[in-house]
């Protein structure tokens, strides 16, 4: 790796020579960056492939500022920020600006090379952008959520720089949502994805079996316990623990989470001493968690150690125009999994299914397709196709008449974005048409 360029940023020389020779025995060259004021500059003289920004003049430093414009200016470009005081408020700020990691003082040079390396692994140089940031699709958390819609765009961006700043992380949205995903999403693209994601399901571990499930047990600990077993939090040791539906667990299990955030230690039932715990946690729930705290069903603490860092995402009636490629997503899956060539929906079934709004959001989607599989559809898949029970609930419902915005949008779709046939078809001129198209934002 010797001759890749970072570039370094810190008012003080001394912490700028101290990360050049951590980074010169991990095998990269770096470049001193003149000042705050110039690193555009320097990026363009020297096109290095890593941007390391010091947190200068500590709370009125212009780092922030500078992150900021250097993510506008190269997107692609691998940032990493350094506190000077570390603190979770700071790493939320570093994370907004645009970094891709947080190192959290600047005499963490070792810490500081491993990042590098990590970054330059997975990432291409400033200019290169035609090169995914994953080597396979199957690490690559993006291909799991489907959708190219501006409102998927920013929560993908999103996700990636949460996923960069080590937080705990609060997911909410509707049933259905995709929220296992974006906490998949979130640990595969942090520095934790080499260790272990360990999902816990809030809603069905009994208050009896909590603390033998989540903090493992002694052998003679109780009745049954004939050998040492390692709880599930222990399992996530140096990784993720997604908490799913934590709104719905019971009060003593949120005390003996919380005790967990707190003190960064688990006892095994009947251990003499405690095990240090290094994990992060992604919770998750499609309940307002601030109406239970108010119902006193759900702890105020709890929440605001959660809660650092959260992420809502959006319902498939926000985002009808993902649903084209989510149906082409899950029809090739079904096509796997059932061994058909189902070519994909005809326009009149894909103008039917979108004047749906989709209350069960991508799961209700994904059980609807797997219906159609069962019953052996054609090569494409009709209205007629449609199971009858989903028929009868688009019937029960008294779907009104698709607005203006779905019709446009459902022409867009059926002419694949051909302005003047989608014109033709709503009788519309394409002047009209195109003061649409700005009026709702669509974009293709």
């Amino acid at each position: 790796m010797t001759g890749t360029a970072v570039l370094l940023l810190h008012d003080d020389g001394e912490v700028r020579h101290l990360w050049q020779q951590g980074l010169l025995q991990a095998g990269f060259s770096s470049i001193e960056a003149t000042g705050a004021h110039s690193v555009v500059r320097d990026l363009s003289a020297s096109t290095p492939s890593l941007f390391v920004c010091g947190d200068c003049l500590g709370d009125d430093s212009p780092s922030f500022g500078v992150m900021r414009h250097v993510r506008e200016l190269y997107p692609r470009m691998p940032i990493i920020f350094v506190a000077t005081h570390s603190s979770e408020e700071r790493a939320i700020l570093a994370l907004r600006a645009g970094a891709n990691d947080y190192i959290a003082h600047a005499s963490q040079v070792e810490e500081l090379a491993v990042a590098v390396a990590r970054l330059l692994n997975r990432s291409d140089p400033v200019h290169d952008k035609s090169v995914s940031h994953f080597d396979d699709a199957e690490d690559n958390p993006d291909c799991h959520m489907v959708g190219d819609s501006a409102s998927m765009q920013r929560i993908k961006s999103f996700l990636a720089r949460v996923a960069a700043a080590d937080s705990n992380v609060l997911i909410t949205g509707e049933t259905g949502t995709g929220k296992d995903l974006a906490a998949q999403f979130i640990h595969q693209a942090s520095p934790r994805r080499s260790k272990p994601l360990v999902c816990i399901n809030c809603a069905a571990i009994p208050d009896s079996l909590i603390e033998s499930e989540l903090f493992g047990y002694e052998r003679g600990a109780f009745t049954g316990a004939h050998c040492k077993t390692a709880g599930q939090l222990e399992h996530a040791n140096g990784g993720t623990v997604f908490l799913d539906e934590v709104g719905e667990m019971s009060p003593f299990g949120q005390a003996k989470i919380l005790r967990v955030i707190e003190g960064k230690e688990i006892n095994r039932l009947g251990a003499r001493s405690a095990i240090r715990l290094n994990v992060r946690f992604v919770a998750a729930t499609n309940q307002n968690l601030e109406k239970l705290i108010t119902e006193n069903r759900f702890r105020q603490d709890l929440f605001f150690r959660l809660n650092i860092i959260g992420v809502h995402l959006p319902s498939l009636r926000d985002r009808k125009e993902d649903l084209p490629d989510l149906f082409n997503h899950y029809i090739a899956e079904m096509n796997r999994r059932f061994g058909r060539s189902v070519a994909g929906l005809t326009e009149n079934a894909l103008h039917y299914l979108l004047e749906y709004n989709w209350p069960g959001n991508i799961r209700e989607l994904r059980n609807l397709l797997e219906a159609i599989f069962v019953n052996l559809p054609p090569e494409g898949i009709t209205h007629i196709d449609l199971p009858a029970e989903f028929c009868r609930k688009l019937t029960e419902r008294g779907s009104p008449p698709a607005g203006e915005r779905e019709l446009l949008l459902s022409a867009l779709l059926c002419t694949k974005w051909n302005k003047s046939k989608a014109a033709k078809q709503l009788h519309w001129s394409r002047m009209t048409l195109y003061r649409k198209i700005a009026k709702y934002r669509l974009v293709a």
